[in-house]
């Protein structure tokens, strides 16, 4: 939920005070007293000697929960205010997960002197998860999780842990490994609290098989946390090594990223493109798929040639026939809308589901029929003619059935040739529907021409 914009606006108005005066204390106690993400949206809407001014007033801990709760823009903005020295202090304020997503937007230069100041305990964890595409598992995983070796005892166990939860993000839950750091699986934090100290940790463990490898997509992992309720989610090599763990949390950010990309990518535009993107930058996503649109376009309008001894014949069919496409692609984005979102989620299969198309074209025909009926009434009434209302009637059932079954079909065969159904559906199934809708009522008309005069 954004900021209301009355608060944005005393927020604003506290950080130009805050920079006008010098206010230090003032700083301070803004972070304190309004969250970080809104302090965020509010200095995106001010001037960068500004937002440099009031940045160096606070401390390395505050900077680091501004950039842990800001964006891609803020952060390169930002890490120019400070040498590498200090942003390493920022960092050790942050998880590791947050420091590789902001090095990953640095330049490789800068990068690699941050990691040259590093510990090299810290260097390596952050190199292991910069290695990982940004949308993988490996790459939103987390390394500040409790792993312990399966032969320890309940008394060892809760002395690892009191030495290591400080620097810890998640200690309700212990991965439990055995001696070459292999996932055996998972033992609560109560449960260990009220065991017997001798009891060993083998004899507490509770089987887990839910886990992603650090290579795969980040949607595997939402898929599954989703579906199973998980609250984290082990990430491991092919050697079923412990590598991190992915949270619920984590995945909150996952699946409004994803959700993002498929209604832009739906529309035919760039992920990346933003409603205050540059002119240019906008034109650049946009005209592609307005490209490919105009030739489709002229797929239909061909087809709508074909027939214009009939069309010139019979002037009400001009006026019917974007009833029939119209609804068909209505239809069809219908049961696009329903796969791509079981796509998704990984509930669907080309291979595996196939036998649902029948489902379609039963839904079609029952669909196609009732507006059908519909459309063919009003038709008849208007042009006194129900010749007229007939082939709309069937017009409109054959061009609903073919609408459901492509609207099935296309995401399915595209996901299983590996190209992102999300993109590309909706064009081929625009031009299918146009083109087959015109081309069956317009071949009916013509068929029964004589009855239509």
């Amino acid at each position: 939920m954004e900021m209301d914009i009355d608060m944005e606006k005393e927020i604003i108005q506290k950080i130009e005070d805050i920079v006008s005066y010098n206010d230090v204390e003032g700083a301070v106690n803004l972070c304190k007293e309004v969250h970080y993400v809104d302090i965020c949206e509010a200095l995106d809407e001010m001037e960068d000697y500004q937002v440099k001014a009031f940045i160096k007033m606070l401390p390395f801990e505050d900077v680091a929960g501004l950039l842990e709760s800001s964006w891609d823009d803020f952060q390169l903005l930002v890490t120019p205010f400070f040498t590498n020295a200090e942003l390493i202090n920022i960092f050790s304020y942050m998880t590791n997960a947050d420091v590789a997503d902001l090095l990953g937007f640095l330049s490789t230069s800068r990068r690699k002197e941050l990691l040259k100041y590093m510990k090299d305990s810290d260097s390596d964890i952050l190199k292991m998860i910069l290695s990982f595409d940004a949308e993988s598992c490996g790459g939103i995983m987390t390394t500040e999780f409790i792993a312990l070796k399966e032969n320890l005892t309940v008394r060892q166990a809760i002395i690892k842990i009191k030495e290591i939860a400080p620097a810890t993000e998640i200690i309700d839950y212990l991965l439990i490994t055995d001696k070459l750091h292999k996932l055996q699986g998972i033992v609560d934090l109560r449960q260990l609290l009220v065991a017997d100290d001798t009891t060993l940790l083998k004899e507490l463990l509770e089987d887990f098989p839910f886990y992603v490898f650090a290579t795969d997509d980040q949607e595997e992992a939402s898929n599954m946390i989703t579906k199973y309720d998980l609250e984290i989610l082990p990430v491991v090599n092919h050697s079923m090594a412990v590598l991190g763990v992915i949270t619920s949390d984590d995945i909150v950010s996952v699946i409004d990223q994803e959700y993002t990309e498929d209604i832009l990518a739906m529309g035919g535009v760039s992920q990346d493109e933003e409603f205050d993107s540059e002119f240019f930058e906008s034109f650049k996503n946009r005209i592609p798929w307005l490209i490919v649109n105009l030739f489709t376009a002229f797929l239909a309008a061909a087809v709508v040639g074909m027939f214009s001894d009939t069309i010139e014949a019979v002037v009400a069919l001009s006026a019917a026939m974007p009833i029939v496409t119209g609804m068909g692609g209505n239809a069809g984005n219908q049961t696009l809308a329903i796969v791509l979102t079981s796509l998704a989620r990984g509930d669907m299969d080309l291979i595996k589901d196939w036998r649902l198309i029948f489902k379609e074209i039963g839904l079609g025909l029952l669909n196609g029929a009732i507006i059908g009926i519909g459309a063919g009434v009003i038709l008849a009434i208007m042009y006194s003619n129900p010749f007229l209302g007939v082939i709309m009637f069937f017009s409109m059932i054959l061009n609903i059935i073919l609408a459901g079954i492509t609207g099935f079909l296309i995401p399915l065969i595209l996901d299983k040739i590996n190209i992102d159904p999300a993109v590309a559906s909706s064009i081929f199934l625009t031009t299918f529907t146009d083109t087959c809708g015109f081309f069956i009522f317009l071949g009916l008309a013509s068929v029964f021409l004589s009855k239509l005069i």
